[in-house]
């Protein structure tokens, strides 16, 4: 019968394999490519250190799947009248925004991807990517404007969210804050004691994009914008 140490040996390789197949290698690991214990320890530590139970996810969790990183942007615990408890979830592609439906059985296990979020200023932009200034160690960088939510409405000196995988600093997107007020720059005269909300006109804004708003707003007026949507939230005061 195999001993303890044999048995760890062989999970070892296991584990070695795993790595070098997730990381480009080539598989067929043997005992004598274990040239030290901290190869093993090192394998162990990357393969389980980010892994977690699918009961464990909630909203904002971020998970590798398929290759793909998602965030959870919705769960629920279910628990049928015949058959054991699984997550129903609502997950959002970092990539292209995509929302998908999955289900995982609970204990079952999801690669776990730390995240990490930090206050960046927009400074300008340059052809395709808006450069943005961390507002800790004041380095620059580039983001491309795809990955930038609400890029249109976005102004010199205004603050977003930059998230990046922790484990490579790798920029996943970086968001407006939800509501963002803008200077009206061009829009038709407004109607005169038409306070109508309903009807619409085209308007643009300081940062070049065009929002719909109503008839009264005027050109020199500052209105508040959903930086998701692009529409009109109301006048703002000045």
């Amino acid at each position: 019968m195999p001993n303890i140490l044999s048995l760890s040996c062989l999970y070892g390789i296991f584990l070695l394999n795993l790595h070098r197949k997730s990381y480009g290698g080539e598989a067929g690991a043997s005992l004598c490519d274990i040239k030290s214990p901290s190869i093993l320890f090192k394998t162990w530590n990357k393969t389980f250190k980010d892994m977690m139970n699918a009961q464990d996810i909630k909203n904002g969790t971020c998970i590798r799947m398929d290759g793909q990183l998602y965030f959870v942007v919705e769960f629920l615990h279910v628990k049928p009248g015949k058959g054991n408890t699984f997550m129903r979830t609502k997950l959002k592609n970092v990539v292209d925004g995509r929302v998908l439906e999955r289900r995982f059985n609970i204990g079952e296990k999801l690669e776990d991807v730390r995240v990490e979020r930090r206050p960046y200023q927009f400074l300008y932009t340059d052809g395709g990517d808006d450069i943005f200034m961390n507002n800790e160690t004041f380095e620059q960088v580039p983001i491309n404007k795809e990955l930038v939510t609400g890029s249109a409405f976005m102004k010199e000196g205004d603050t977003v969210e930059v998230v990046s995988d922790a484990s490579t600093d790798t920029v996943l997107y970086a968001e407006m804050p939800v509501k963002t007020v803008l200077k009206i720059t061009y829009t038709e005269p407004g109607l005169k004691g038409d306070t109508a909300t309903n009807t619409l006109k085209p308007a643009t804004v300081e940062t070049g994009a065009t929002v719909r708003v109503p008839l009264f707003i005027n050109e020199g007026e500052l209105i508040e914008v959903d930086t998701r949507s692009g529409e009109y939230v109301g006048r703002v005061k000045a």
